[in-house]
Formats: C-alpha cells, sequence, structure tokens
C-alpha cells in the first residue's frame, strides 16, 4: 500500500521523504492556509512537487464546473507530478471527465459513499478519496466504506485507486491494509506513531544496558 503524507508543512515533508517513507503528498485548501503566510499557494506546490517524486494532490478552489477545469489545468501544470484534487459534486464529477481526457491524473476528494465512489471511478478519476474518520465521527463505519468500494471496484475492473484519507491513528492504516486499499493518506503524527511500540523500546533499552557492561565501543 503506498502511503502520502496529508501536509503542506515542507519541513515535516522533508523529514518524511529524507526517510524514504512516503510515496507522496496530499493538500488542500486549510493545510495550505496553515503554512502560506505571504507566499504564492503555487510556489508551495512547486516547492513539494520537487522534494517528494511521486503523486502530489493540489485541490482547486472553484465550485462550478469550467472554474474547476481552468483551475485544474494551472494546478497541472505546475509540475509533473501534480495531480489535480477536485470535489465529489457534480460539477466536480464533470470537471474530472474533462481534465482526465485532457491527460491530467485527478484525485477526487470529500467522498462518503460507495455510490459516491463509484460515480468518481466512471468519471475517470485516478483517485478516489474516501474521509474514513470523519465516516466515524457521525458513528459510522469508515472502514466498511473502504471494504464496499474495494469489492465494487474489483466486480466490475475499475482503475481508479482508493486512497484513504481522514486516518486518525495506526490502527486505521492497519485496516486499510487488510482491507485492500491502494494508498493512504495520513498527518505526520501518524505516519512517525506507524513505527512506536513499547516492546521495541523496552527491548532497545535492554540490549544498549547489557552492552554498557562490556566497557567497549564498536
Amino acid at each position: 500500500m503506498k502511503i502520502f503524507l496529508d501536509t503542506a508543512n515542507l519541513d515535516e515533508i522533508r523529514r518524511a521523504a529524507d526517510a524514504g517513507l512516503i510515496d507522496g503528498i496530499t493538500t488542500n485548501p486549510s493545510l495550505i492556509a496553515k503554512v502560506a503566510g505571504d507566499r504564492d499557494p503555487k510556489e508551495i506546490y512547486r516547492e513539494i512537487c520537487e522534494i517528494v517524486d511521486g503523486p502530489i494532490s493540489l485541490e482547486v478552489v472553484g465550485l462550478d464546473r469550467d472554474t474547476m477545469v481552468a483551475e485544474g489545468r494551472k494546478l497541472g501544470a505546475i509540475h509533473e507530478n501534480a495531480v489535480v484534487k477536485l470535489p465529489l459534486t457534480e460539477d466536480g464529477l464533470k470537471a474530472c471527465r474533462d481534465l482526465t481526457a485532457e491527460g491530467f491524473r485527478t484525485n477526487v476528494t470529500l467522498c462518503f459513499s460507495v455510490s459516491q465512489a463509484l460515480l468518481a471511478a466512471k468519471a475517470g478519476a485516478t483517485y478516489v478519496s474516501p474521509f474514513v474518520g470523519r465516516i466515524d465521527d457521525i458513528s459510522g463505519e469508515g472502514m466498511e466504506l473502504i471494504h464496499q468500494i474495494r469489492q465494487v471496484y474489483d466486480n466490475y475492473g475499475f482503475k481508479t485507486q482508493i486512497l484513504a484519507a481522514s486516518l486518525r491513528h495506526p490502527l486505521h492504516v492497519v485496516e486499510c491494509m487488510m482491507l485492500g486499499a491502494d494508498c493512504c493518506t495520513l498527518p505526520p503524527k501518524v505516519l512517525w506513531q506507524l513505527s512506536k511500540h513499547p516492546l521495541t523500546d523496552k527491548g532497545l533499552e535492554g540490549f544498549m544496558a547489557d552492552w554498557a557492561t562490556l566497557g567497549a565501543e564498536l
């Protein structure tokens, strides 16, 4: 399963990229607003694309088809790694079809049902982003949606990749792996939690204590 980092924080992106742990980046207008300050968002997008050699989702902010297509062309032209991110609305699906026909990769976001995911695939989306955590927040079962989408896509041979989003903790990531999600996108905190285990810490502490009794250096 591919791991994407869900952030626009350049320091966090460099940290994960230097470790060789991520395959791409997802951003959204809220994440960009947190870090942009006085900088042009397009400059930040370009810098992210240079740091990570993989799919970089850059989201449109228009709400109608024509505006989304125009913005998508601009975002797609920023870098060869750019993926145009579009909302799962009627106009967003139409824009997805248009941009896909022009050769752009697309990520249809804010997916909350299997029927929405079906339409995203029929519109030619490269990725669909079901929001697991937000479904859990309203007492739904976010992972059941991943399971349903996987089954429908496999049933009908859709090529759209399932990019599980709104993952809140490592168990979400494990469940996505078990259910066959193609990719998941994680906030930096969750990415680094994946490497943590108390038995690893305890074992390392014991090894170091035993080595110290030798009074030697490697």
